[in-house]
């Protein structure tokens, strides 16, 4: 008899890992069954081949004349520079299109679901609260990992097709190794996955509260354009270091110098995390008091 209760929580606690990955698995084909989803990340995908392609086609000497600051400078630096071209496309798209992803996945992780009436269900089942939420979390920090990669992936091999592996070099002239570069690509990318998952842990506490999802990517898009006209206002520089997109434009490019620094990308990841604290709490606490 002892044996037995005590053998008890080893094999419900064995149920429930499986049940934990049966339904992030079950969360994973709604997702990837959404049309919008696939597009979504076929264009991400598509973007750093773009913009490589578009860069063969123009005079060096009118992109250097024309480059300016900011994206501009950056993407004339990736005229041949196959290491450049990946963090341009995703610094470029992480100002708007890739939080939309990010936005799109938690808007119906809760609130499309609530919309299609298949919430209630959720709610309903023997599963608990804290594990809903984490399901789909996982499934929206899921489609930011998809997208992050696919952009740095289609990047990486567009810049070595068109330039070659000798291509590799920082903006302050030092070479790079093939695996040196993508050493510094990982670490962008794996920075740029974090603020993707602060965006999305903000669209899933919106998407708790509603049944529409476009009303939650509107809100989520919607407050990183107030936050990047926030960031060009000094009369609130005190409240910057608080704006989530902060260092969106600057931190990518801080693994193109040599040698790396990390103080952008050490700020902006401690940021991210807090937001997704804050994010996942709320959410937490709206669906346990939720119904339906």
């Amino acid at each position: 008899m002892t044996h037995a209760l005590a053998a008890a929580p080893a094999a419900r606690t064995g149920r429930d890992s499986v049940g934990l990955l049966r339904l992030y698995r079950a969360e994973l084909r709604w997702i990837f069954r959404r049309p919008r989803t696939l597009a979504v990340l076929g264009l991400l995908a598509l973007i750093p081949i773009v913009i490589g392609v578009a860069l063969t086609l123009v005079d060096p000497a009118e992109a250097n004349d024309g480059g300016g600051g900011g994206d501009g400078a950056l993407l004339a630096s990736a005229m041949n520079n196959g290491f450049i071209l990946p963090v341009a496309a995703l610094t470029m798209t992480l100002a708007l299109l890739l939080p939309l992803a990010s936005a799109m996945a938690g808007a119906d992780a809760i609130a499309g679901e609530a919309a299609h009436g298949t919430l209630r269900g959720w709610l309903i089942a023997p599963v608990g609260r804290g594990r809903l939420l984490a399901i789909k979390a996982f499934g929206v920090a899921t489609v930011s990992v998809i997208a992050v990669l696919a952009m740095t992936f289609t990047g990486f091999v567009t810049g070595l097709i068109i330039s070659g592996t000798d291509s590799m070099f920082t903006l302050t002239g030092s070479t790079l190794s093939v695996w040196d570069a993508l050493g510094r690509l990982l670490v962008v990318a794996l920075w740029i996955t974090l603020q993707l998952w602060a965006v999305g842990a903000v669209a899933l506490a919106i998407s708790s509260f509603t049944e529409h999802p476009m009303l939650v990517v509107a809100s989520v898009l919607a407050g990183t354009i107030v936050f990047t006209i926030l960031g060009f206002l000094d009369a609130v520089s005190w409240l910057h270091p608080f704006l989530l997109n902060k260092d969106w434009s600057m931190a990518p490019a801080s693994v193109l110098m040599d040698p790396l620094d990390t103080t952008l990308l050490g700020e902006g990841a401690l940021r991210a995390a807090c937001y997704i604290v804050i994010g996942l709490s709320i959410a937490y606490s709206r669906l346990t008091t939720r119904d339906g």
